[in-house]
């Protein structure tokens, strides 16, 4: 793949495609050229022979601040979550094992991102919260990976406040699968245990694991009760809300 202007980094050394979001300035969030950025190098790294684990990682101190609501809030008929879905899917029916670096916060969209990955390493100081709620958004994308690694009762709690949790919260929970002080290397552990097993039999056995609603129609379900939310009066106060830094209108 060529290389990207500046928002993913794509790279392949020694069998392990790393996919690193390089836009610190605004948290990695997930801007439109992001958005296409990612898909191409998730692609790239699915195709390539060369490659048999992926790891997604990050530059700057957030993860991924999930969709950039500056530019939803700019045009509000675009609805960039509608590209979410292909994202999650290119993550997690990605024959290759997809391992997250997570070495910091990481909200909303950006949960759903790293949920999505086989195996999710966090550093201790990493946070997490499904913001959704508090700028009038339902986390209903998200809301297929998430679920198939939280506990119910905490998915409950988490999702419905919007509260911000800790590293070893979001691993009691599931959400993550290691919390590590030496964060890169427990994620190079991983990724040799990983480059151990055949490709073959990797890519079947990531298939055998993949017993979840994830098809497109489901999908499609609940972008509509996404897509509903996000052209709501309650969302784009939400953005508003966001955007200049303020309490949204329904908080008292």
């Amino acid at each position: 793949m060529a290389d990207h202007a500046n928002l993913v980094r794509f790279e392949v050394t020694g069998g392990i495609a790393t996919v690193t979001l390089a836009s610190p300035a605004n948290r990695n969030a997930l801007s439109a050229a992001l958005r296409s950025e990612l898909s191409a190098a998730l692609d790239a790294a699915a195709t390539d022979d060369k490659v048999r684990v992926v790891l997604l990682s990050h530059t700057g101190p957030v993860f991924c601040s999930g969709m950039n609501l500056k530019e939803e809030a700019a045009e509000p008929g675009r609805q960039g979550v509608r590209e979410l879905p292909g994202i999650l899917h290119r993550i997690s029916r990605c024959p290759k094992p997809v391992v997250a670096r997570v070495g910091g916060p990481a909200r909303a969209g950006g949960i759903g991102i790293l949920a999505a990955a086989d195996i999710v390493v966090a550093a201790p100081s990493a946070t997490f919260a499904f913001s959704e709620v508090r700028i009038g958004l339902i986390p209903a994308v998200i809301s297929v990976p998430v679920l198939q690694r939280v506990t119910p009762s905490a998915a409950r709690e988490l999702l419905l406040t919007g509260a911000v949790f800790s590293a070893a919260r979001a691993l009691e929970i599931g959400l993550v699968n290691a919390v590590a002080e030496d964060l890169d290397g427990a994620v190079a552990g991983y990724l040799r245990d990983l480059l151990a097993g055949g490709p073959g039999a990797l890519a079947g056995t990531k298939a055998m694991l993949r017993d979840l609603d994830d098809s497109a129609e489901h999908y499609d379900r609940l972008l509509a009760i996404s897509a509903a939310q996000f052209a709501s009066a309650e969302a784009r106060e939400g953005a508003l809300s966001f955007r200049e830094k303020r309490p949204a209108g329904w908080v008292r």
